[in-house]
């Protein structure tokens, strides 16, 4: 990459040195887009990357672009014409189709699933700097008696390139995929072409005459843009510019991208404000500036909908969080909380009874201490599954805290709970063993109340010399035997 640099910054000295209108001057400029070409070429071939079709799309436009250089020379030169349009404009302006196709390749590949919010900001963007580009340069050499057909659509078509082109770096930019050097050398070179672009267009709409320095010095600013894209495909990150990330990357909606949204919205009305303050008594762009306008209260809309929408998953998934425990996907203490009392309700609308028990798996710190953490965190899961596939359908288990699991048994009495709970030693993994208290709900007490009967009953069991259940004072003791 470095004899690459070498030689480009030679050829751009070189550039300034060799006699103007020359053939000489002509083989120097498109030989440097003819490097750049070479360069994509071999970056491709060593580097192998995702979506090599897309550098391919680039390399053909530069080739292309560069070409039109020396069809320009021909036809002025060779044919001694110097009427503008001619056909070296299809060379110059085919670089533009292939260097959207390149990007839409590229953001396919590095985007895992639609972006709408990527695809609304980025037009966001391209509406308002259309519409400025419509104002101030297309509509101006549109309609004009005395402009050829070519001329005018040549007015359409290069403006009209650069907005969609800045519409797909814009979407590239605020999409996910890796930033790596590759992809900062090749917006670079996007941005140069369209500055160089702009910097002709505000040339042509105040009449300038750049004189033959400045349109060397205008030369060059694409002869850097090429280089840059020459850069971007030697620079040894090009391997994953067309990845997904293995993450996607959040994105947030930034201070800077709100104010660049915010001043594209404000494009239609500020354009409406200088045509009125210029005391023109007729708008001349009302239509487009409508059109615009309208354009953009509906993107900012859509926008503001995908927000809210984002806002909703965000919280719902909070609540879910909220209410589920991390490490063994069931319900934690505070969705317990709120699904007792209901039960105790529905037992008492129903006058069924309801079983509440208390599990503490035993001498759980010396699992810990002797297995390690990562051992007793599985221990805790694969109970946690066992137990749960050994209840009813309308049964909820939860982790109470630690070692702690509660389980709430709806429509069962002593003895259901004390075999439920007979059902969950049978398959409690490590062959590790659990002391339970069990509660039945005497049809006048809280939820608090009954949670606290069975928490005694649980460390009655404990002292009992555990593995065992234990029922909590107040609760009928089951006939088992029969």
């Amino acid at each position: 990459m470095r004899s690459y640099l070498a030689a480009a910054l030679l050829g751009a000295v070189g550039y300034f040195l060799v006699p103007d209108g020359t053939w000489a001057q002509t083989g120097w400029a498109v030989a440097m887009g003819y490097l750049a070409v070479a360069a994509v070429v071999v970056g491709v071939r060593r580097y192998r990357p995702v979506a090599a079709s897309a550098w391919w799309c680039f390399a053909v436009g530069i080739f292309l672009n560069s070409t039109g250089q020396f069809v320009e020379a021909v036809i002025i030169r060779l044919l001694h014409d110097d009427s503008w349009p001619s056909a070296a404009i299809i060379f110059y302006y085919l670089m533009y189709p292939c260097l959207v196709a390149g990007l839409v390749i590229l953001v396919w590949h590095r985007t895992a699933r639609r972006d709408w919010a990527a695809m609304v900001d980025a037009t966001t963007i391209a509406t308002g700097v259309g519409l400025l580009s419509w104002v101030y340069v297309i509509g101006p050499a549109v309609g004009q008696p005395d402009v050829s057909l070519l001329t005018q659509l040549t007015g359409i078509a290069f403006p009209g390139s650069d907005v969609i082109l800045l519409a797909m770096m814009t979407r590239m930019l605020l999409g996910g995929g890796a930033r790596s050097g590759s992809f900062w050398f090749l917006t670079a070179s996007l941005m140069v072409f369209l500055c160089g672009d702009l910097a002709w267009a505000v040339i042509n709409q105040l009449a300038l005459e750049p004189g033959v320095t400045g349109i060397r010095i205008m030369s060059t600013n694409y002869f850097v843009a090429y280089v840059l894209f020459g850069v971007a495909a030697l620079h040894p990150s090009v391997r994953e510019l067309g990845q997904q990330q293995a993450t996607a990357r959040e994105r947030r909606l930034s201070r800077p991208l709100l104010v660049t949204l915010t001043g594209a919205s404000l494009i239609a009305p500020a354009v409406l404000g200088i045509q009125v303050g210029q005391g023109k008594i007729e708008v001349t762009d009302g239509f487009p500036i409508v059109v615009g306008s309208v354009a953009l209260f509906l993107l900012v809309v859509s926008r503001m909908g995908q927000l809210l929408r984002e806002i909703d998953a965000q919280a719902g998934q909070l609540r879910q969080l909220a209410r589920v425990d991390e490490l063994t996907g069931l319900p934690n203490r505070r969705a317990w909380a709120s699904e007792l009392p209901l039960a105790v309700e529905h037992a008492r609308r129903d006058g069924a009874p309801l079983a509440v028990a208390m599990i503490d798996l035993d001498h759980f710190k010396r699992f810990n201490d002797e297995y390690g953490h990562p051992a007793g965190d599985r221990l805790l899961k694969g109970a946690a599954a066992a137990w749960a596939d050994q209840l009813r359908a309308v049964d909820r288990l939860a982790r109470y805290g630690g070692e702690e699991f509660i389980a709430m048994l709806p429509a069962a009495a002593a003895e259901q709970a004390c075999e439920a709970l007979e059902r969950l030693r049978r398959v409690t993994p490590a062959g590790q063993t659990f002391s339970a208290g069990i509660a039945v709900w005497d049809g006048t007490e809280t939820s608090d109340e009954i949670v606290a009967r069975a928490d005694v009953a649980l460390y009655a069991a404990k002292a009992a010399g555990r593995d065992r259940t234990v029922l909590a004072a107040g609760t009928p003791v089951p006939d088992l035997a029969a």
